[in-house]
């Protein structure tokens, strides 16, 4: 999100960011950059003054269920607005991955025709365009949901090329050791990696290598997870880290042994942008390095994932050449500028004509008179009984 913002920034747009969640730590970086800020309820017809005199002239949401809470009032009060969807990643398939895994069910891509898929891709058939962050994401929803490619747009994370004199300063092999893992806790698949961690791939490495440390940072710690902190064992949860990318940098392997999830994964770009090599599983890999070599080694195993991080931490051209491919990774897939001419010549493009643009996909139009009718009248219905509390 602060990508988009920077961007939209650059291209001298006035930004207002309003938030149904407190902003609370967030509030002083959005007004040292000029961005207005204003603070939105649920189900309440405030909401539509407010967008009214703010008169957009285009309207990020992010996420599905944000463009289901607010799309209809943005529809029916700023109709000439172009709307875009930030899916983030797609969460229909986050969702149906994490049930196949708790459950412990064989994958089928069945599986993805869910509930969640439903409204997910309602909300993308609604909106003018929707940003897709992987491009596994933009397959999947062509090939299998035959959503039109005019209505997507391939915007992955969209980063500054690493120098040379930037990558010249990381930390040097000799100047590292051991393994760290990263990731939020408020972030179901993070907790799934860390206890596969504990259980069946630290006990491994330590088996081999029993003076090794695997340092665990992430906020929002639960007492599961802190529950698995044992220093005599090497394991250690230290919670969440003020710069991830300076903490990343110390260590000489970062392991991402994630079982399910979607999108792309911030941690490996951290480890790219760290000079970190990863041992990562193929969900973690999943649209990070197209037809590119990895910033390190694919195991789905346990066993095999154990090995790859021995192997990885203590060889060390197998070590430098995984540097060097993450390298090439950042520089020549996620280079900001070209991502972003293209955010904003395909706006250019739909606002020339909107209304052609609509056209061409009426079903969006369809949705919007019919089936988000039930949102708009639940969240009415909500409006009144919550009014009617307080006489």
């Amino acid at each position: 999100m602060m990508q988009l913002i920077n961007v939209f920034l650059k291209q001298d747009y006035a930004i207002t960011f309003a938030s149904a969640v407190p902003l609370e730590k967030e509030d002083s970086s959005l007004e040292s950059l000029g961005i207005s800020k204003t603070q939105i309820a649920l189900n309440d017809a405030g909401f539509d003054a407010f967008v009214i005199g703010l008169d957009p002239t285009i309207v990020l949401y992010d996420r599905y269920i944000t463009e289901e809470q607010y799309g209809w009032r943005v529809y029916e009060n700023c109709p000439n607005a172009l709307t875009i969807l930030d899916t983030e990643d797609l969460h229909f398939l986050r969702k149906a991955r994490e049930d196949a895994v708790v459950k412990k069910l064989e994958w089928n891509d069945d599986m993805l025709f869910s509930q969640t898929a439903k409204r997910e891709l309602a909300s993308i058939l609604r909106c003018d365009v929707s940003l897709i962050i992987s491009e596994f994401e933009m397959e999947l929803l062509i090939t299998d949901f035959k959503i039109d490619s005019i209505q997507l747009l391939y915007l992955p994370f969209m980063l500054n090329a690493v120098s040379n004199e930037q990558a010249a300063a990381w930390n040097s092999f000799e100047n590292r050791a051991h393994f760290v893992s990263i990731g939020t806790f408020m972030h179901k698949p993070n907790i799934d990696a860390v206890i596969l961690l504990h259980k069946h791939v630290w006990p491994r490495i330590r088996k081999t290598m029993p003076t090794a440390q695997l340092h665990i940072y992430g906020s929002y710690v639960t007492s599961q997870i802190m529950e698995l902190h044992k220093p005599l064992n090497g394991f250690h949860v230290l919670g969440q880290t003020e710069n991830a990318l300076e903490t990343i940098a110390n260590y000489r392997v970062l392991l991402a042994p994630l079982r399910y999830g979607a999108g792309l994964k911030g941690k490996l770009m951290d480890a790219m942008l760290s000079g970190t090599p990863a041992v990562m599983t193929p969900i973690a890999a999943e649209g990070m390095f197209g037809d590119m070599q990895s910033c390190g080694l694919i195991e789905d195993d346990p066993a095999a994932f154990a090995q790859a991080a021995i192997k990885l931490h203590e060889q060390k051209e197998d070590w430098h050449n995984a540097v060097q491919n993450g390298l090439q990774v950042i520089n020549e897939r996620f280079e900001l500028s070209a991502f972003a001419k293209a955010l904003f010549s395909t706006i250019q493009l739909i606002q020339a004509d909107l209304t052609a643009h609509r056209n061409s996909h009426f079903i969006g139009g369809i949705l919007h008179h019919h089936t988000l009718q039930s949102t708009k009248y639940l969240s009415k219905w909500i409006t009144e009984k919550e009014r009617n509390k307080e006489m």
